[in-house]
């Protein structure tokens, strides 16, 4: 087993040394790519939901220019894609999403509606994950689930030894889910306060109880 693994990373180290990349330069790349799927694909989150609105839904409200300037746009991430030794072949079914995003993008009002469910930059940045996790091995999700955080961690961890702690690491970057649970706990509370309170005006009211 231990033999297996060591072949492994030997081979994930060849293909990097091979593209002339570095695991942190594969990492700062995918999360620059992150970033901008974020921008493009889901700045705004529908509520309970894994859909979102970004640019490309904005620009698609311009009839035809920009349909055809979110195709520019998102044709970034294919360069992105690219640089990181992600074949062209691999990206076809993203290409094909983007043509697709244009064509019915043109469409008035429903166009706009579908761009919030056809995701272009979204679907680039998971071949380009699926291709650096076969090829270099690199499975932490973190850098593009969070890009932005992490990007702010890692500044920070240049300059502080306690940011490099990783209690403190994981802390600072599940800040979101931290304060989404402490918002779910503040509503659960309220709701059950105000149960509380209409069975005791209930009781009160009719003498049950």
């Amino acid at each position: 087993m231990a033999k297996l693994n060591k072949n492994l990373q030997t081979k994930y180290e060849l293909n990097l040394a091979e593209q002339g990349l570095t695991r942190e330069q594969v990492i700062a790349t995918e999360r620059k790519l992150a970033k901008f799927a974020n921008a493009m694909d889901s700045v705004v989150r529908i509520p309970f939901t894994k859909q979102g609105m970004g640019a490309d839904a904005a620009l698609s409200t311009i009839p035809l220019a920009g349909d055809l300037a979110g195709l520019a746009l998102t044709s970034y991430a294919f360069v992105l894609g690219c640089k990181l030794g992600v074949p062209v072949s691999k990206m076809t079914p993203a290409v094909r999403l983007a043509l697709i995003d244009t064509v019915v993008g043109i469409i008035p009002a429903v166009g706009t509606l579908l761009d919030i469910f056809i995701r272009p930059s979204r679907k680039t940045l998971s071949i380009v994950h699926r291709h650096i996790e076969e090829e270099y091995g690199i499975r932490d999700t973190t850098h593009m689930d969070r890009p932005f955080l992490h990007q702010s961690l890692e500044d920070k961890q240049r300059n502080s030894r306690l940011w490099r702690n990783p209690i403190v690491a994981w802390l600072y970057l599940h800040i979101p889910d931290i304060i989404g649970l402490i918002i779910i706990i503040l509503i659960g509370w309220g709701l059950w306060g105000i149960g509380s309170w209409l069975v005791e005006v209930f009781s009160r009211s009719t003498g049950f109880g």
